[in-house]
């Protein structure tokens, strides 16, 4: 009885012996790596450029009193609707001292050189009367005396003007500030009381009110010089307003400044719009964002951007494709394109991953070390060096303190070694001896430095 039993026990081993092998074989016939994988969708893409300004109305005017005096009523208040020829506000003229003195002076002045004048004509009438004088010396006095009554007369409104602010004493033409166009009071600078300064030549003046028409508005803003050379007058745009809930209203571009300013080290080019906006919704001075299409595709093949790599070098995107033959490294296959709700990654060759033969699917980082490790040791093993070069890079970043650094270092340099960059793959080979004179792979280095006689470690 031993014996059978014996017997079937050896079985029951064996069986169990063959069963854990098998599946210890079907556990080591696995992937190392399980990716994460998205499939690429179709969408809409749309390139946009974003101008930020202001609203302002069209026509905006600034109304400034003809004479100097202060402000002795205001007839209405910031927000009232105006018709062109209503009364504004009325300045009450109070004259300079000085000024005065000075008109009073050139006016006694004026009447001494008429009157001496009209004594020198009459004298000149008298003897051109009697042949004792020639024709042409009566004119002359004639011509003085004319002269000298201009004069007086000019001083005599100069000081009427400095006194009244008119010459008819009123007033009224000079010192009532009337609208100029139909329009809403946007501001009034000035109080009751107030003193005001006449515009003229030499100085601006001072603003009793503005006023603008606020049933036409327009957008004016600022665009990068990158930009600007993609925009053209009349395109159909759209622009939001933030203080009303970021709606949007449309707009008709009209203006591209044919030259940039230079601000805070970049070139901005001004731009303007008609804006469409209901008068009842809409304030002078609110802030705005103009976009503006540049480019759309339809119904185009697309991947999110969270799956992009860039070659640190190079600074070209790529992406790694999963298929039946395995992880395959590509560069060419994207470009980049941004959307107004989601930036995106157009397929540019899309017969790359048309293929129904083929499993396509981007892949999505693992975040373990040592699958991030093997993952970028496949691409070296498959000659995708720049995609490994990238990969090491990053994990020697990542886990500068792991136990497979060292190796990543040897790696590293030798993406640069087989691609003939030999100066690079030095000092990758001397930065990993350096860091892990004791590691694995330190001989190696060593050995493979190109420039290992000169190496100082």
């Amino acid at each position: 009885m031993r014996k059978p039993i014996k017997i079937t026990l050896g079985a029951a081993t064996l069986v169990a012996l063959v069963l854990v092998l098998m599946y210890f074989k079907d556990a080591n016939s696995k992937s190392i790596i399980e990716y994460e994988t998205q499939v690429p969708f179709y969408t809409s893409l749309n390139t946009n450029v974003v101008a930020t300004g202001k609203l302002n109305p069209e026509d905006e005017i600034e109304l400034k009193p003809q004479v100097t005096g202060i402000v002795d009523m205001i007839y209405v208040e910031e927000g009232d609707m105006i018709q062109k020829g209503d009364l504004i506000a009325k300045i009450r003229v109070v004259p300079n001292e000085q000024s005065l003195t000075s008109a009073k002076s050139r006016i006694n002045s004026s009447k001494l050189s008429y009157e001496n004048s009209k004594r020198l004509f009459e004298r000149s009438k008298e003897l051109f009367n009697k042949g004792v004088i020639s024709k042409q010396d009566y004119e002359n006095s004639e011509l003085s005396l004319n002269q000298a009554n201009e004069s007086y007369i000019e001083a005599q409104n100069v000081f009427k003007i400095i006194k009244q602010g008119s010459l008819s004493g009123g007033g009224s033409a000079n010192t009532n500030i009337v609208a100029q166009i139909s329009g809403t009071i946007l501001e009034i600078p000035v109080r009751e009381g107030n003193q005001v300064i006449e515009s003229n030549n030499f100085n601006a003046g001072t603003t009793i009110a503005t006023v603008a028409d606020m049933s036409i508005m327009i957008f004016e803003g600022q665009v990068d010089e990158a930009e600007v050379g993609k925009l053209e007058e009349g395109k159909e745009i759209k622009v939001v307003l933030g203080a009303l809930g970021e709606e949007e209203f449309p707009s008709k571009l009209t203006f591209v400044a044919p030259k940039g300013i230079e601000a805070n080290g970049a070139v901005q080019f001004k731009i303007k719009a008609d804006v469409e906006i209901p008068t009842s919704k809409v304030r002078a001075g609110y802030s705005a964002n103009a976009i503006i299409e540049i480019e759309n595709k339809e119904n185009s093949l697309c991947i999110k951007e969270s799956l992009i790599q860039f070659n640190r070098f190079t600074e070209k995107p790529f992406v790694e494709i999963l298929n039946d033959e395995g992880l395959r490294f590509n560069d060419e296959i994207v470009k980049q394109t941004i959307n107004n709700e989601e930036t995106k990654l157009l397929i540019e060759d899309e017969e790359e991953i048309k293929n129904d033969n083929q499993k396509v699917a981007i892949i999505k980082p693992s975040k373990e070390p040592q699958e991030i490790y093997q993952r970028a040791y496949n691409m070296l093993s498959k000659g995708n060096y720049e995609a490994a070069e990238v990969a090491f890079i990053k994990f020697i970043k990542d886990f500068s303190d792991h136990s497979l650094t060292s190796n990543a270092y040897y790696w590293l340099g030798e993406t640069f070694y087989v691609r003939k960059n030999y100066i690079q793959a030095a000092q990758n080979f001397a930065a990993g001896y350096k860091k892990f004179p004791k590691g694995s792979k330190a001989s190696s280095k060593i050995w493979r430095n190109p420039n290992r006689r000169y190496m100082r470690v």
